[in-house]
């Protein structure tokens, strides 16, 4: 298979640096640019072996199936499953080994000098344990590369994590440093810090020579049309508003929401129909569900991806769709691409990343959207990416008057942090 332009520009990007970060909008293709990358090192013998980060789905549905399309003479062994298959994938005889972020605690570096870290946005957090264990055994590599598709989606303060295992030199090495050259300090007791008004530009200028951006405009003319529709439905607000005001809420049991954290999550709930107590779920209203309904009869039940958020969620689409697949189903990724499955359903989390969805069908509803953006974009970009012959359809079902239309604002404003960072890193050349 042969790379497009813009895929070979990026790979002779990541070839010639040490140090680099790829930032390409979901579906352009990271993953072929990076083995083509990965291969050409290896045929120098600028690297002896790689190591490769990523989530798990991603590991296990991604690389193995990718990496015989654009590096066939590049074995790879996926390390993933109990300590045994992780043992033998790192010492099979292969080029590359690819295991997920859960299992850096175990790893051994010993014989790697190459790492990926594929959805860099897992290391986002400097604070956690993987972070510092990965830290521990960062300077056996000494060719790292990382991939993302947006690294500001939740914020600015996110992007030292991600830079500091790629390169420290980048934004230096200490976070508390770092918060103090681009941020005030709004509340110190919570830790809240707030960006300067120049801090985005000056932390895009910073990265921007180890970072390779595909400018939206060159992707995005490429693939089909994205249309996004919000549709609206109405509930009974009195449980929901005794709940917002009183953080209590008389069911079939007492529904007790003791901090502000907590009752944003009933909310959401009871915006979907129902809400979580200490006795399980109890159900309101099934009006979500009434215009899932809708939509689907409206499209014809053409195939169609389903978001949910809550388990309770998942339960209440099995019970009304008999026939419903998830991704836990055996070969759910092959029988949704060959266009065997009518309704697919899927976790942000857990689908969000990597998988190629776009062969089996164009159309995606949310019945609850996700706080974060990136995992938003991420999971719509299983559809809308390279080789969708369609346009895609987006379907976000809004509860009016609640919750999910400060979740749906939250986006945007998020969004809006992003695309500034990604007009900050395209201004020039890379």
């Amino acid at each position: 298979m042969k790379l497009r332009p813009y895929q070979d520009e990026a790979a002779d990007f990541l070839f010639c640096r040490d140090r680099a970060m790829i930032l390409a909008p979901v579906g352009a293709g990271k993953t072929a640019i990076t083995l083509t990358a990965m291969r050409d090192m290896l045929e120098k013998g600028f690297v002896g072996r790689w190591l490769v980060l990523a989530p798990k789905r991603v590991c296990t549905d991604v690389w193995p199936v990718e990496g015989p399309k654009w590096a066939p003479e590049m074995p790879i062994a996926v390390a993933v499953g109990s300590p045994a298959q992780r043992q033998a994938a790192f010492s099979a005889d292969v080029d590359v080994v690819v295991t997920n972020y859960d299992n850096i605690p175990s790893i051994d570096p010993t014989g790697f000098d190459g790492i990926v870290f594929d959805e860099l946005t897992r290391l986002k957090n400097p604070s956690g344990k993987r972070f510092k264990h990965l830290l521990k055994i960062l300077d056996q590599f000494h060719i790292r590369w990382g991939l993302t598709g947006s690294f500001t989606s939740n914020g600015l303060e996110d992007v030292f994590g991600q830079c500091k295992v790629v390169d420290q030199k980048l934004l230096g090495r200490s976070k508390g440093a770092f918060l103090q050259q681009y941020f005030y300090c709004l509340n110190r007791e919570y830790q809240q810090w707030v960006p300067l008004p120049t801090a985005l530009e000056s932390v895009m200028h910073a990265i921007k020579p180890a970072t390779y951006v595909l400018e939206p405009g060159e992707y995005k003319d490429k693939l089909p049309e994205l249309h996004v529709v919000d549709m609206r439905c109405t509930m009974d607000m009195a449980p929901y508003n005794k709940m917002k005001r009183d953080f209590v809420l008389e069911l079939g049991q007492t529904i007790t929401a003791p901090t502000a954290a907590v009752v944003t999550q009933k909310l959401q709930q009871l915006a979907g129909g129902f809400v979580y107590g200490a006795e399980g779920a109890e159900w309101l209203t099934s009006h979500k569900y009434d215009l899932l309904k809708e939509v689907l009869e409206e499209n014809q039940h053409d195939n169609t991806i389903v978001v949910y958020n809550y388990k309770e969620e998942l339960a209440k689409l099995r019970e009304l769709f008999p026939k419903l697949s998830t991704m836990d189903d055996p070969q759910a990724v092959d029988k949704w691409n060959r266009g065997e499955t009518e309704l697919l359903a899927i976790h942000p989390k857990s689908a969000g990343h990597g998988l190629n969805l776009q062969f089996g069908g164009n159309k995606i509803i949310f019945l609850s959207l996700p706080w974060s953006l990136e995992l938003y974009e991420q999971t719509i970009g299983r559809l809308h990416r390279s080789g969708q012959t369609k346009d895609v359809w987006c379907y976000n079902i809004i509860c009016a008057n609640t919750i999910d239309e400060k979740i749906q604002s939250a986006l945007r404003d998020k969004r809006s942090m992003s695309e500034l960072a990604l007009e900050e890193l395209c201004t020039g050349t890379n």
